[in-house]
């Protein structure tokens, strides 16, 4: 069985350079720490899988406090201009985010509530329930990791996006791969941060 499209985004010191000066919130040494890597599966016409990969050297309960932590989310995360939990009628998790970036000569903002599940310390999954696209759910994985007497943690965040027609899809595709890579950046840092802070005994 073949996958139409399954590709690995290398990126060359030129374009890690474009979103350093993109993101400035996110430092030099973070980006050159942290090899993110992304893969865009096609899935149907206009819907795509995207899956980006990074590795954090602290551990699990670390990474799963920073990304659980959802209002907190849009402090750190680059084009997250909102995250608040919201009421679930079935007493579950349910959060309302809104990305705001960019998009060639336009402003692109897009809604979504998400309604997640928690399996701690090992996965979130989300799926949306309400918002601007079709269809659009994913989530994040977290393995352990042993380098000697250091434990780190494999975060794994894949998502599935399927854009309205309004949409590009190959605009929202780019976007989103560059989103993605930004964000695993983010949480890298973020981790990083709190841990320099509160030492991991």
């Amino acid at each position: 069985m073949t996958k139409k499209q399954n590709t690995t985004e290398n990126r060359d010191s030129q374009s890690l350079s474009d979103d350093i000066n993109l993101e400035g919130d996110l430092t030099v040494d973070a980006v050159v720490a942290a090899n993110v890597e992304v893969q865009i599966e096609k899935i149907a016409e206009r819907q795509r899988q995207i899956t980006a990969k990074v590795q954090i050297p602290q551990p699990v309960e670390q990474i799963w406090k920073v990304l659980t932590d959802y209002e907190a989310l849009p402090d750190f995360l680059p084009n997250l201009a909102k995250s608040r939990l919201i009421e679930h009628p079935n007493g579950g998790i349910r959060l309302e985010q809104v990305g705001s970036q960019r998009l060639l000569s336009f402003n692109f903002s897009a809604r979504v509530v998400l309604d997640l599940e928690e399996y701690f310390p090992n996965e979130i999954n989300f799926r949306m329930v309400e918002g601007d696209f079709k269809g659009f759910s994913g989530s994040w994985c977290l393995e352990p990791y042993s380098l000697g007497e250091y434990v780190g943690t494999n975060l794994c965040y894949t998502i599935q996006v399927w854009p309205k027609l309004t949409m590009p899809v190959g605009i929202i595709e780019n976007r989103l791969s560059k989103d993605l890579r930004l964000n695993l950046l983010a949480i890298h840092q973020r981790v990083e941060e709190l841990a320099s802070k509160q030492p991991y005994v």
